[in-house]
C-alpha cells in the first residue's frame, strides 16, 4: 500500500485511532493507553506468525518496558512542581483577588475611553502570571468583567476578544505548566524556559493594550468611559496600588526566586501555593471548606493530567517501537522549503492540532517527535524553539471556530453575547497573535535574549 513498510502502517493507525477514538468521546488517557495495546495485539503476532518486519515491536517483553518508564516518571522531582503550582491557582481563584483587581481597576480606569477593556488586560496579564491556568482565567475573567462592560456599553465583540486573548496569555507566561511539562518532554531547564518565555507573554499583553488604546481612539463608542465615576484622588490611586501590590509580591517571590537562582521550580511552587493561602487569608476567603475544595479540584487536575501521562507514556513506547520517531523525523527532512521551512511546518500543524486537541496530548506525543529533529538535526535553540511552540498553541486556543478559550468564555457569557460576536471579536487578537509568532521566527532574540544574559 502506496509503498509503506507494516510498522509504518501501524503508526498511521495509532495516529487515526486515536483521533477516532477522541471524536468518539473516549477519554484521552483511555484513548491512548488502549490504542498501545490494541496495535501491540495486532503487530506481535504479524512478527512471529508471518515473518512482517514490525521494527522493534516483536514481543510483549518490548511493550513491558512502559512499567519502569511509568516508575521514571513518578519519581521525576521536576513534575512535583505541577500539583503545587495547581493549587496556587486554584486557591488564587478562591482567594477573591481578581474581583478586588477588577474593582479597584474600574474605579481608577474607567473614567478612560477603553479604561475597563485595559484594566481586563492587565488583570489578565496578572492572572497569568499568578495562576497559568487557562480556563480557569477565562472564566472568571468572564464573570467579574463581562456584565460590567456590557452595561456601561462596551461593544460586545470587543468585550469577548479582550477577555478571551488576556485569559488565554496563562498558557504561555510563566510560571506556565505547560512549560514545566515541556521542559520536561526536551530535558530542558525549567527556570530558562521561565526566562524564555517572559518576552514573549509580556510583548503579546503589550500588543493587546496597543490595539484596545487604538481601536478606542479611532472608534470611542467601542468603549465608552464609565457614567459618574468616582474622583481620581490619591486615596483611590493608593487602593488601586494597594490591589496590585499583593499579586505583584506573589509573582516576584515565585518567578524571582527561580530566576536569581535562589529556589529551584518545585521550591517556587511551594511558595507560590502558601503565598496563595496567605492572601486568600488577607482577604477572609481562607476557610476548612475553602481549603477542602482546592484540594479536591488540585487532586482531580493533578490526577487528569498523571493519567494522560501514563497513556502518553505507552503510546509514545509503541509508536518508538514501530519506528514512528524515524517515520516522522524522514518526513520532515524530506520537506523542501529548509530548516526554517521545517520548523514553519511545524507550527502551522500544532496549530491546527490546537483546534482539536488540548495541548497537553500535543504536548506529550507530538513535540518529543519533533523536537529533536529541530534542536538536533537542524540546530535550533531548544529553548526558542519550545517558546515559538507554545505561543503557536496559544494562538490555537483563541482562533475560530473551535477555539478552547472561546468554548470557555461563551459558557460563562451572558447570553446576549452570542457564538458569532465571539468569532468576531476575537480576530483582531488573532491577527496579533500571528504577528507576534512572526516576530518570534524573524527575530529569536525575543526568546533568547533573556536567558542568554542570566544563565552565559
Amino acid at each position: 500500500m502506496l509503498g509503506l513498510a507494516a510498522n509504518e502502517l501501524l503508526v498511521i493507525g495509532m495516529l487515526i485511532g486515536f483521533i477516532s477514538l477522541l471524536f468518539m468521546g473516549v477519554p484521552v488517557a483511555w484513548s491512548l493507553a488502549g490504542v498501545s495495546v490494541l496495535v501491540t495485539v495486532v503487530a506481535i503476532p504479524l512478527h512471529n506468525n508471518y515473518g512482517v518486519d514490525t521494527y522493534f515491536l516483536d514481543s510483549w517483553r518490548d511493550y513491558s518496558v512502559v512499567v519502569p518508564r511509568i516508575w521514571a516518571l513518578m519519581e521525576n522531582g521536576v513534575l512535583v512542581a505541577l500539583p503545587m503550582f495547581i493549587f496556587m491557582g486554584i486557591m488564587l481563584d478562591q482567594s477573591g483577588l481578581a474581583e478586588k483587581l477588577m474593582a479597584e481597576f474600574a474605579a481608577t480606569l474607567g473614567r478612560y475611553s477603553g479604561g475597563l477593556a485595559v484594566a481586563v488586560i492587565l488583570i489578565g496579564i496578572l492572572l497569568a502570571a499568578s495562576t497559568g491556568i487557562v480556563g480557569a482565567s477565562v472564566v472568571l475573567l468572564t464573570t467579574i468583567s463581562m456584565p460590567i462592560m456590557l452595561e456601561n456599553g462596551y461593544d460586545k465583540r470587543l468585550a469577548a476578544g479582550v477577555i478571551a486573548s488576556a485569559g488565554t496569555l496563562g498558557i504561555l507566561i510563566p510560571p506556565s505548566i505547560m512549560l514545566i511539562i515541556m521542559a520536561d518532554q526536551l530535558a530542558l531547564s525549567v527556570g530558562e524556559l521561565f526566562m524564555g518565555a517572559v518576552v514573549p507573554g509580556l510583548l503579546l499583553g503589550m500588543c493587546y493594550l496597543i490595539y484596545v488604546v487604538m481601536a478606542v481612539m479611532l472608534k470611542p463608542s467601542l468603549a465608552p468611559r464609565l457614567k459618574d465615576p468616582a474622583p481620581l484622588s490619591p486615596a483611590r490611586l493608593f487602593r488601586t496600588f494597594s490591589a496590585v501590590l499583593p499579586p505583584m509580591a506573589l509573582i516576584l517571590a515565585v518567578l524571582g526566586s527561580i530566576f536569581m537562582g535562589i529556589a529551584t521550580p518545585t521550591e517556587a511552587a511551594g511558595i507560590g501555593a502558601l503565598g496563595a493561602c496567605i492572601l486568600a487569608f488577607a482577604n477572609s476567603r481562607l476557610s476548612f471548606k475553602v481549603m477542602l475544595e482546592v484540594a479536591r479540584r488540585t487532586t482531580l487536575t493533578t490526577a487528569f493530567i498523571f493519567g494522560i501521562f501514563l497513556g502518553a507514556t505507552a503510546f509514545a513506547l509503541v509508536m518508538r517501537a514501530l519506528g514512528g520517531d524515524v517515520m516522522i523525523a524522514e518526513a520532515l527532512h524530506s520537506i523542501p522549503f529548509g530548516p526554517t521551512g521545517v520548523v514553519v511546518t511545524i507550527l502551522i500543524f500544532a496549530f491546527v492540532a490546537g483546534f482539536f486537541l488540548d495541548w497537553l496530548e500535543i504536548t506529550l506525543i507530538f513535540l518529543p517527535l519533533v523536537g529533536p529533529v529541530v534542536v538536533n538535526d537542524l540546530g535550533f535553540d531548544a529553548v526558542w524553539f519550545v517558546v515559538l511552540f507554545s505561543v503557536a498553541l496559544q494562538t490555537s486556543f483563541i482562533t475560530p471556530p473551535v477555539g478552547f478559550s472561546l468554548f470557555y468564555l461563551k459558557g460563562a457569557a451572558p447570553d446576549e453575547v452570542t457564538t458569532l460576536d465571539i468569532y468576531r471579536g476575537i480576530i483582531p487578537f488573532v491577527i496579533i497573535q500571528l504577528a507576534v509568532v512572526a516576530a518570534i521566527v524573524l527575530i529569536p532574540d525575543l526568546v533568547t535574549w533573556l536567558p542568554e544574559l542570566v544563565y552565559d
